[in-house]
């Protein structure tokens, strides 16, 4: 495949655009105020008696190490038969799919709509892995900072737009709903209650309603814009001549890229450390949320607007370490970043106020667009320039992803049901960054990494 063409590279930053909807509208922002909303405290889970907010984390490490799980197998055999876009469009379509359910979830249906979270996050993660292996096969290597950072750009600007339509809804039923109708069934049922308190029931029954819309509009958007990226990546890429069962063959690759480890000293280093500072950044992007409504008390309008600031603050946030990282090198410009998460753990621990916790939100925002892009961009430099196994490559890149996740997530879970309370956990995800910083001061801060197998 051609390298660097404008179409191409703008085919594939158009995915980040279709799916980073899910990561905000669905795992970050209306979701999981939601999910509190419409579930008791405690909640029959499959005969088991869980806390709620400890359900949602061991879900998402559930779907997490289930994606895990599936991905260097199929990875592998994507590498083998040149068919990554065919096993990205499968689990895209699985995401969006399960997304558009959670239009149906309600009190009532509780475990299927869990369920079908569930999925939507395999659907998510299955097909980001596939996504990221393009990026070496379009774009040559002294491009990869900068076109990871539009794709994250173009990912933030896109989820955006949707959050806003979505909080629209929310904050303005009057504009999208029968508002008037609403308020006469309301004082036709309590003919008791003042004007105040008819207002202010029929906004909570339109906040619940918007937010299934919007579950159902991520799942539409996800899928229509995926279908620009599908029709301009290739459907087939390099692929290996061989006879024989494909899924055979497609172990015997994984074997392969193990092997190939054993020689590439800097990329372990990094898979390392990638493994315990994205234990945090993931913990705080999926738990942030129910962190501002379990112990700050913040309303969702509220906590919708802290995460619009992290959104757009992450643009400007990867482009300027996309840029350090040309003058300095990429693990210059990470150790930046860790050092400045280490500080905002720590400052979360403090967070007593709503506008503090906005402050916060500024940081984060900036920090999290630099260290989700520079990661990606990092790792695609340290794979040997001459492999072609490229999504067997990322799929080890996206185990330490989804398995720290699952682990961060799951000890969250744990310690807040141990303390019963979030602000404890902001100490031990500060101990993440600290390990990550460590490990990765084992690699030299280059401009470029030319790797080839030693002779």
């Amino acid at each position: 495949m051609e390298k660097n063409k404008p179409k191409k590279i703008n085919a594939w930053c158009a995915y980040d655009w279709a799916n980073s909807v899910f990561s905000l509208t669905i795992t970050t922002a209306i979701f999981p105020g939601y999910y509190l909303a419409v579930t008791d405290s405690t909640i029959n889970f499959l005969g088991w008696e869980v806390n709620n907010s400890s359900l949602y984390a061991f879900v998402l490490s559930g779907s997490f190490l289930i994606a895990a799980f599936l991905s260097p197998f199929l990875s592998s055999i994507a590498d083998y038969t040149g068919r990554k876009k065919m096993f990205m469009q499968f689990f895209c379509y699985l995401g969006s799919a399960s997304c558009a359910y959670l239009y149906f979830f309600t009190e009532d249906n509780v475990v299927p709509s869990v369920f079908a979270f569930m999925f939507a996050c395999i659907g998510y993660s299955g097909s980001i892995v596939f996504y990221n292996a393009f990026l070496p096969e379009i774009a040559t290597e002294d491009k990869h900072d900068k076109v990871s950072a539009k794709g994250f750009a173009w990912g933030y600007l896109g989820s955006v737009i949707l959050l806003i339509f979505n909080l629209s809804m929310i904050l303005f039923p009057e504009v999208y709903f029968d508002f008037d109708a609403k308020l006469k069934e309301i004082s036709a049922a309590n003919p008791g209650w003042k004007n105040d308190q008819m207002i202010e029931s029929a906004k909570d029954y339109f906040a619940l309603k918007a937010s299934r819309i919007s579950f159902l509009s991520v799942g539409v958007w996800w899928f229509l814009f995926a279908q620009y990226t599908f029709f301009h990546l290739p459907s087939l890429t390099v692929k290996k001549e061989t006879t024989g069962n494909w899924i055979f063959n497609g172990f015997k690759e994984l074997g392969k890229v193990i092997s190939d480890l054993s020689w590439q000293r800097y990329l372990k280093t990094f898979l390392f450390a990638f493994f315990f500072y994205n234990m945090g950044v993931q913990t705080v992007m999926y738990m942030a949320t129910l962190f501002g409504k379990a112990e700050l008390q913040l309303k969702t309008d509220q906590l919708i607007m802290v995460i619009l600031i992290i959104q757009l603050i992450a643009i400007p946030g990867a482009s300027i370490f996309a840029w350090i990282s040309g003058k300095k090198g990429n693990v210059f410009s990470l150790t930046i970043i860790l050092l400045i998460w280490v500080g905002v753990c720590i400052a979360a621990y403090f967070v007593r106020e709503g506008t503090e916790f906005y402050s916060l939100a500024i940081v984060v925002g900036f920090v999290m667009g630099g260290v989700q892009s520079m990661s990606r961009s990092t790792y695609s430099k340290l794979i040997p320039q001459d492999s072609i196994d490229h999504a067997s490559y990322f799929s080890f890149y996206d185990i330490m992803d989804k398995v720290g996740t699952a682990i961060g997530t799951s000890l969250f879970g744990i310690i807040t049901g141990w303390f019963g309370g979030m602000r404890n956990t902001t100490f031990v995800l500060a101990v993440f960054f600290v390990i990550g910083f460590i490990i990765l001061m084992g690699i030299p801060s280059l401009k470029i990494y030319s790797i080839k197998k030693p002779e």
